[in-house]
């Protein structure tokens, strides 16, 4: 806390000469960020810089916090800058920080979290509607001039009522996708590390609630613990009826897996708003006829983004007036007690 109350002495006497407390941020971000850090620290942009090497060696024992949005963010990249003390991170998922590396070191990391949940979750359910409805294929069938031809477009064989859903990762984006698809008479089960007390059912492996829903919902974090958790395996057992949808990390499902499991109709569809190697889309998945796939989009709204960017900059200025963020991750919270 003694290093929290100095920067705020920095911060509040700067009008008497003494220094603002020094923030980097690596790449560009939302403008909100830097506007709403105005007058409360001394920005670096490094992107900016002629010689980023120098700056990071000349200001290293200067620079307290940094302001990131994708930036890949590891140990020795750390220890290059020991003055450190958190990282404050653009968008929930936090798989480019090395949450455990930053903690071994003192670094408090920080997400947004609740500020997009119903934007990613809103995306979710308009996937799930193109994808079982194949409104993407229908929009292409009428703009090629197919439906003036006279020959209307196939009945779907899938639709929404009755869906089976199972949700891999029941946060708080899951929550929000299950409160928007039980109007449609859509039953929800889930999978987590563990139970929650939710009216939901649990099943305690992923394979087994594949195997028993035809919808799997995909909101779990990325990163090395979760990679390819979607695999053959799993594919395989959500069956010639299932339709996968993922707006969480591409890196939780192996794309090959699934490049292979549409083309033989293992599966039945796919919606995707991620990648595994993004932006660069699995050129497969784009000749298939049964997949959805969008941009990364999920919350990407202006007042979401904003509302986001504002997060960011409530962490980075209640830890220098104050010494705490307000929405550190779960690898960084034993440091703040």
């Amino acid at each position: 806390m003694l290093v929290g109350f100095l920067v705020w002495v920095a911060c509040v006497d700067k009008d008497e000469g003494m220094g603002l407390p020094v923030v980097l941020m690596p790449g560009p971000m939302n403008a909100a960020v830097a506007a709403g850090l105005d007058g409360h620290c001394e920005l670096i942009r490094l992107w900016e810089e002629p010689d980023p090497d120098a700056v990071l060696a000349g200001r290293r024992d200067e620079i307290v916090a940094v302001a990131t949005g994708g930036t890949t963010i590891d140990g020795p990249w750390l220890d290059r800058l020991p003055a450190v003390r958190l990282v404050a991170s653009f968008g929930v998922g936090y798989d480019r920080i090395d949450a455990k590396a930053a903690a071994e070191r003192g670094v408090i990391v920080t997400n947004t979290p609740g500020v997009l949940d119903d934007e990613v979750a809103d995306t979710a359910l308009g996937l799930l509607l193109m994808t079982v409805r194949e409104l993407g294929q229908a929009e292409r069938y009428l703009r090629a001039g197919k439906w003036a031809d006279g020959t209307p477009y196939p009945l779907t064989r899938a639709t929404m009522h009755g869906r089976r859903m199972g949700i891999l990762g029941l946060g708080r984006i899951g929550q929000a996708i299950a409160d928007r698809v039980e109007p449609f008479g859509i039953t929800v089960a889930y999978h987590n590390r563990s139970p929650k007390d939710l009216p939901y059912r649990y099943y305690p492996t992923l394979l087994e609630m594949a195997a028993d829903v035809d919808t799997l919902m995909i909101v779990i974090p990325g990163g090395p613990t979760t990679r390819h958790l979607v695999n053959a395996e799993v594919l395989k057992a959500l069956g010639p009826d299932g339709i996968l949808i993922n707006v969480a990390r591409g890196t939780v499902v192996d794309e090959q897996a699934l490049v292979d499991a549409l083309r033989t109709n293992t599966i039945q569809a796919a919606g995707l708003d991620v990648f595994e190697h993004e932006p660069n889309v699995h050129p497969d998945l784009l000749t298939l006829p049964n997949t959805v796939l969008l941009p990364h989009v999920g919350s990407a709204t202006q007042p979401t983004r904003t509302a986001m960017a504002n997060l960011v900059v409530q962490n980075l200025t209640h830890y220098l007036t104050r010494g705490t963020p307000l929405t550190p991750v779960p690898e960084s919270t034993h440091l703040l007690k």
